[in-house]
């Protein structure tokens, strides 16, 4: 009567081309030649990619980079093809597995890019998926869509135990067509962090995968704020005075992350915290609720029921605040920065990313626990725990498979000092 096992077979990100690259420097340059933004929008631009964490290898799509940037429809299809299919085929050719007769669910993600046909079509379209495949498309979920994604997965693979299924998740964003060219600041600042990027991952129901995946996925919480008015608009698309799209942050997003960050782990630490953890923090919470001891709280070492942390690269504040709030390590927040320098903020992928940082590393040992942490729009916060089936070398070992670990050609230099 247990639900059937949900394994992690492989997943690939996405390394756009050497063409697609830009420096902090090339995008200040791009951005005043634009001719779109005044001083002052400029000069916030500068201060934000200055200071962000980024390094000087991330990448933008042609459209952005082009002058005049070239904002269609078919350059933002452009882009999501090359994503898409970019992972998409890596992770096949490292699986060996048949999309057109292997596959039976997919589910893409990608926030505020929802052609019709939809993404999902456009995947079922280039790989001749078989006609009772189940298709789904998220859009509007944030940054955090990926782990929805994930949860949704894995309850068709369970809902459908009696057949053995392969399920395909592909987590992007695309911003051709939603690069801001107005000149509110709180609108600018996802110009300054979101770069191009994407992931494709492959579970499995199959008992028979059990001996190849590389982790077995144990949990995935999802807390939702978005009932609280100052949640639900923290992060909004809307248009700018000058009916410019763009997408706005407001001055609470930190504490909104933070409250719902606590609200997750709430939930999720029962599940994972060792007794005597759990216990110290239960004894906190009555002497502050039955005995009006006003102490700080005490905040669980979840150092002791996770060996790795992948953190959403938001941006070096939300970073930041994890960490202070966790009480994590920099060694531990290392995958987390490491992402945000080489490949920017790539919205519900980033999580990839990061777990191929700590694999490429050789840090992933047989029966680590990894803890993947989500933030998007709403506002959510969602949590995915897996555990790992076996050892992966290091990268520079890993002679199959290295075309989905995007770390390939950089995992040496990293970690950066400092990290900007």
């Amino acid at each position: 009567m247990r639900p059937r096992a949900v394994y992690l077979v492989e997943f690939a990100c996405y390394k756009p081309g050497d063409e697609h690259a830009i420096s902090k420097e090339g995008f200040l340059d791009m951005t005043r030649c634009t001719g779109f933004f005044n001083p002052e929008a400029l000069e916030f631009q500068t201060n934000i990619t200055r200071r962000s964490g980024l390094g000087d290898r991330t990448y933008l799509p042609p459209g952005i980079q082009a002058r005049p940037p070239r904002l269609s429809m078919g350059e933002a299809r452009a882009e999501a093809e090359s994503v898409m299919f970019g992972c998409l085929d890596a992770l096949f050719e490292s699986t060996g597995i048949d999309p057109r007769r292997d596959v039976r669910v997919l589910i893409v993600n990608c926030s505020l890019f929802n052609p019709t046909p939809s993404l999902a079509s456009m995947v079922v379209n280039r790989y001749r998926m078989r006609e009772d495949v189940k298709s789904f498309n998220l859009g509007g979920m944030g940054c955090s869509a990926g782990l929805i994604a994930v949860d949704l997965a894995k309850d068709m693979l369970q809902a459908h135990s009696n057949s053995n299924s392969y399920a395909v998740v592909v987590s992007t964003e695309n911003i051709t067509l939603n690069w801001y060219l107005g000149n509110d600041r709180s609108m600018l600042l996802s110009n300054c962090i979101f770069r191009m990027g994407g992931a494709a991952a492959l579970l499995s129901n199959r008992r028979a995968d059990a001996g190849r995946a590389k982790y077995r996925l144990l949990h995935t919480v999802r807390t939702h704020r978005g009932a609280a008015e100052e949640c639900f608009g923290c992060v909004y698309q809307r248009e700018d005075d000058k009916g410019k799209v763009g997408v706005s942050l407001a001055r609470e997003l930190m504490s909104v992350a933070g409250d719902a960050l606590k609200t997750n782990i709430t939930t999720l630490g029962p599940l994972v915290l060792p007794l005597g953890e759990q216990l110290k923090f239960l004894r906190s919470l009555m002497m502050r609720r039955f005995f009006f001891f006003f102490r700080r709280p005490y905040i669980p070492d979840f150092r002791r029921a996770f060996e790795h942390f992948c953190v959403h690269a938001g941006g070096r504040a939300v970073l930041d605040e994890v960490q202070r709030s966790l009480g994590l390590r920099d060694v531990d927040m290392e995958p987390s920065r490491c992402t945000l320098h080489r490949f920017g903020n790539t919205s519900s992928s980033s999580l990839w990313y990061e777990l191929a940082y700590a694999e490429a590393k050789g840090r992933v040992r047989r029966g680590h626990r990894v803890w993947q942490i989500g933030f998007g729009s709403g506002f959510k916060c969602n949590s995915a725990v897996w555990r790992a089936l076996r050892d992966v070398p290091p990268l520079r070992a890993h002679h199959n498979g290295c075309g989905c670990n995007p770390w390939v050609d950089t995992v040496h230099a990293y970690p950066p000092k400092p990290y900007i």
